[in-house]
């Protein structure tokens, strides 16, 4: 089953001496990849690069930031291939940004993989 680890942190975290260093995330990124779990996974550009689109009434709106305003931002994403959630929850508490920010775990939904199969096999024919 596949996992969306969700990581957030507030944008004064960084200063903090318990911020993750990029070294962390290097090794916890391939310690994802060598127990053949790693699925897809990347950082994200600075909120102030956000943009949240909406259609209302038959109309486009486009608003500077993220959808919601909140403490946390999220600065990334890891989509894990585990057995359960318990796994997940494990490989979780080991994201280098889990002892300053947070992590949300969500199941992906069953049958996204073949979608994006499919989805891959239209790209290449046409």
């Amino acid at each position: 089953m596949q996992y969306l680890m969700l990581l957030s942190h507030s944008p004064d975290a960084w200063d903090d001496p318990e911020a993750a260093q990029l070294e962390e995330w290097g090794a916890y990124t391939q310690a994802l990849v060598e127990a053949g779990i790693m699925v897809s996974g990347a950082g994200l550009q600075g909120i102030e690069t956000a943009t949240t689109v909406q259609m209302r009434g038959g109309e486009r709106l486009l608003t500077d930031g993220p959808f919601a305003d909140t403490k946390e931002h999220l600065i990334g994403f890891y989509v894990i291939d585990v057995p359960d959630l318990d796994t997940a929850l494990e490989w979780a508490a080991k994201v280098p940004n889990v002892r300053t920010g947070s992590v949300e775990v969500r199941p992906v939904q069953p049958g996204a993989e073949a979608a994006r199969a499919d989805a891959a096999a239209v790209a290449t024919a046409g």
